[in-house]
């Protein structure tokens, strides 16, 4: 099933295509401008499904936005951000505004750094699987006794190497980032990085949401400033439990595509389990359903009032 609002790929003609990611679309805008246009398509296990996920792309911007204004210059000022400040709207033609309102972000054309910085606060996914063999995570050393979804004495440094789309990232350590793009930038992003995930996980936790780990990433713009870009704080770059339901030593329920990933772990291919290649099977439409929910859910709790 595809939703009538469904953005599966942008196809805008009137700017020159840069690159399509996992889930945005990026267009030259001149050339020191990027049109980020974040579609509603849904990648598992680095592979990308056939299905969209209705409004996800809306909801991702939305969340996106939300964070900028809590952490960038309007907020608690951590670090400079991408946002130009200006209407995607304005640098489209009219054919193409549906493609675009609601999804898209006018940011600066920066020089992307090439190391994900991770934050993790808690022990899950592949740091609980590492824990497990060496009791560190991405060579920081953790206390014995930990459990799978154990908050961490305080949160540690992650980073790891950007894949091409496609293949996966390779976590390595802060000693690997120094070497890739010196000491003041790797102490630099590493810092930032843990002052943002500190600061939005204050905020979360007030609406009952916590935030297990995240990634960013960062750019030089033209003067050679350090500047946040991408994404941030969303379920797509950001492991979200809801704080209720929280228990160590499980694998807490999380606001992004794990539904789809747990269909995704029984599902069949040629009457064989599908071996994580594309192409993916057809998600079910409920799967969708209950996946597009959940993101829903996330960005209301966030931006709540109450």
């Amino acid at each position: 099933m595809v939703f009538s609002s469904s953005v599966h790929t942008s196809d805008l003609t009137s700017l020159p295509l840069l690159a399509r990611g996992k889930v945005r679309d990026n267009y030259a805008v001149g050339e020191d401008r990027i049109l980020m246009v974040a579609s509603d398509r849904l990648s598992a296990f680095d592979v990308i499904m056939r299905e969209p996920i209705p409004e996800k792309g809306k909801l991702l911007t939305q969340m996106a936005l939300f964070w900028f204004d809590q952490i960038g210059p309007k907020g608690l000022n951590l670090c400079p951000i991408h946002l130009t400040g200006d209407a995607p709207e304005s640098v489209v033609t009219p054919a193409e505004l549906a493609q675009v309102a609601g999804r898209s972000m006018l940011v600066k054309r920066l020089k992307p750094l090439p190391v994900e910085a991770v934050v993790r606060g808690y022990l899950a996914g592949s740091g609980w699987k590492e824990y497990q063999e060496n009791s560190a995570v991405c060579g920081v050393p953790l206390p014995a006794g930990l459990k799978n979804a154990s908050k961490l004495p305080e949160p540690i440094y992650t980073p790891a190497a950007k894949a091409a789309v496609g293949d996966h990232d390779e976590n390595i350590t802060f000693e690997k980032t120094v070497e890739m793009i010196g000491l003041d930038l790797a102490t630099r992003i590493r810092d930032i990085s843990i002052a943002i995930y500190k600061a939005a996980s204050e905020i979360a936790l007030k609406k009952g949401i916590i935030i297990a780990d995240t990634k960013f990433e960062f750019g030089l713009d033209a003067d050679g400033t350090l500047t946040l870009m991408d994404e941030v704080l969303t379920p797509d770059s950001s492991r979200f439990w809801p704080q209720e339901s929280y228990q160590e030593g499980t694998n807490p329920p999380s606001y992004d595509k794990q539904f789809v990933r747990d269909w995704l772990e029984q599902a069949q291919v040629d009457g064989k389990p599908w071996n994580k290649t594309p192409p993916a099977p057809s998600v079910p439409d409920e799967v969708i359903a209950r996946t597009a929910a959940k993101y829903q859910e996330a960005l209301e709790r966030l931006t709540s009032t109450a």
